[in-house]
C-alpha cells in the first residue's frame, strides 16, 4: 500500500475524492526554500476546470500548509499541504456503486482493497489528487526555476487537432514562459480555439477525446540521472505513469526513432563557446539514462476522459451478473488540457529528487 515516490526529496500523496481533504507531504527539502503561495495559486488555477469543456465540478484549493513552513521559508521538516473538498456530490456514485465504469479504477480498487475503499468518485484513485501534486510540484519548480531550471508542457494534439511543436535552441525558454501564462496550454492560440471546439462537439454527443503532451526542460546540468534501473527516463516515465490518464510516455523522437538509420537517430557533439551540445536533440537530452546538459524533451499520450454519458456494457461486482450502465454526475469530456501542469509538477518531483541525489540536499536551496 505504498502511496510515496522519490528517493531523498520524496512526496507522499494523501485523501480521497469525496472525502475532507486531500493532501501532500513533502520530506527532504532544503531548509531555507522561499515559499511563493501565489505561485501555487497560480499553477492551481491553471489545473482547475476553465468552462463548458471541463467538469462542472468547482473546486477552490484554497490550500493551507500546515507544516514544514516557518516566516515564509522552508525549515527543512516535513511540509504538509492540505486542500479541503468544497464541491463533493457523493449521491452521483451511491446508486452504481458496485457497476464497474469501464475505463475506471473501480473493479481494480475493489479487488485490491476488498471492499473497504471509498468507492466516492474514484476515492483516492481520482484526478482529484492531482491538485495536491500541483501544489506540491509547484513548490519545486520555484527552487527549480531558482537554479535556473525551468519546465513547460504544452497540448500538442487534442481531438485531432495540432499545435506546432517547441522550437529548438534559444526560443525554447521564452516558449516556456508564455505557456506558464496561459490558460490553455498551447503555442499556436488559433490552434487551441480549434481544440476547443473538437472538446466541444465531444461532450455534446455524450463522448470524449484524448490527445498528447510535449515537454521541455532547460538548465539541467549534464550528469543527472543514473545508469540501469535508475536511468532518468525510467524515474520521470515512474511518475509521469502516475497521472490519471496518461498511458504512453516517449523521450525524444521515441517511436519515430524506430524508424530511422544511426546516422539519422545520433546527435552530433560539438562545442560552442567551450560548452559541449548537441547538434540535434533526437534523444531528448538524456544518454545512457544521465542528462547530456541538452534540453530534456518528452511526450505524453493522454487517454479520453473514461467518464462518458453513454449507455456503456460493464458487470456488477457485488451481484457477479453483467449490466449496463448510463453515468450521471460532473465529468470532463477531456483532461489533456488539465494534465499539462499536473505533467509539469510530476516532472519537477522526479527532477529534484535526481538532483539533490547527485549534488546534496542543500543544492536545491541555494546551499552549493
Amino acid at each position: 500500500m505504498k502511496n510515496t515516490f522519490g528517493t531523498s526529496l520524496t512526496v507522499t500523496l494523501f485523501g480521497e475524492s469525496h472525502g475532507e481533504a486531500i493532501g501532500a507531504i513533502l520530506d527532504g527539502l532544503a531548509p531555507g526554500i522561499p515559499v511563493e503561495e501565489e505561485y501555487l495559486r497560480h499553477r492551481l488555477t491553471l489545473r482547475r476546470p476553465a468552462g463548458a469543456i471541463s467538469t462542472a465540478r468547482r473546486e477552490a484549493d484554497e490550500f493551507r500548509i500546515l507544516s514544514g513552513v516557518f516566516e515564509g521559508r522552508t525549515t527543512g521538516t516535513p511540509l504538509c499541504i492540505l486542500i479541503p473538498n468544497t464541491a463533493a456530490h457523493s449521491a452521483d456514485y451511491a446508486a452504481a456503486r458496485a457497476l464497474a465504469r469501464p475505463g475506471h479504477a473501480d473493479y481494480t480498487a475493489f479487488c485490491k482493497y476488498h471492499g473497504f475503499e471509498d468507492y466516492r468518485g474514484g476515492g483516492h484513485f481520482s484526478g482529484r489528487l492531482t491538485a495536491a501534486l500541483v501544489a506540491a510540484g509547484a513548490l519545486v519548480q520555484s527552487a527549480l526555476a531558482a537554479c535556473g531550471i525551468r519546465i513547460g508542457t504544452h497540448v500538442l494534439r487534442c481531438g485531432g487537432v495540432p499545435d506546432r511543436p517547441f522550437s529548438e535552441g534559444a526560443a525554447l525558454a521564452g516558449e516556456i514562459d508564455v505557456l506558464d501564462a496561459r490558460a490553455f496550454g498551447v503555442l499556436d492560440e488559433v490552434a487551441g480555439e480549434r481544440m476547443i471546439a473538437a472538446v466541444t462537439a465531444a461532450a455534446a454527443e455524450g463522448d470524449s477525446v484524448g490527445g498528447v503532451t510535449e515537454t521541455a526542460v532547460v538548465g539541467v546540468p549534464a550528469g543527472v540521472g543514473e545508469p540501469w534501473f535508475d536511468a532518468l527516463e525510467s524515474t520521470l516515465s515512474h511518475i509521469l505513469f502516475s497521472v490519471p490518464a496518461v498511458k504512453g510516455v516517449e523521450f525524444g523522437d521515441g517511436f519515430d526513432l524506430a524508424g530511422l538509420r544511426g546516422s539519422e537517430a545520433n546527435d552530433p557533439f560539438r562545442l560552442d563557446g567551450g560548452r559541449v551540445v548537441t547538434a540535434s536533440n533526437h534523444n531528448g537530452g538524456i544518454n545512457g539514462g544521465i542528462t547530456n546538459g541538452m534540453p530534456i524533451r518528452f511526450r505524453c499520450a493522454v487517454k479520453p476522459t473514461p467518464s462518458i454519458f453513454r449507455e456503456q456494457q460493464t458487470v456488477d461486482f457485488l451481484a457477479n451478473e453483467e449490466a449496463t450502465l448510463t453515468l450521471r454526475g460532473r465529468h470532463d469530456p477531456a483532461v489533456v488540457h488539465r494534465a499539462r501542469v499536473v505533467i509539469d509538477s510530476v516532472t519537477a518531483l522526479a527532477l529534484a529528487d535526481a538532483l539533490v541525489l547527485r549534488f546534496g540536499t542543500d543544492w536545491l536551496g541555494g546551499g552549493r
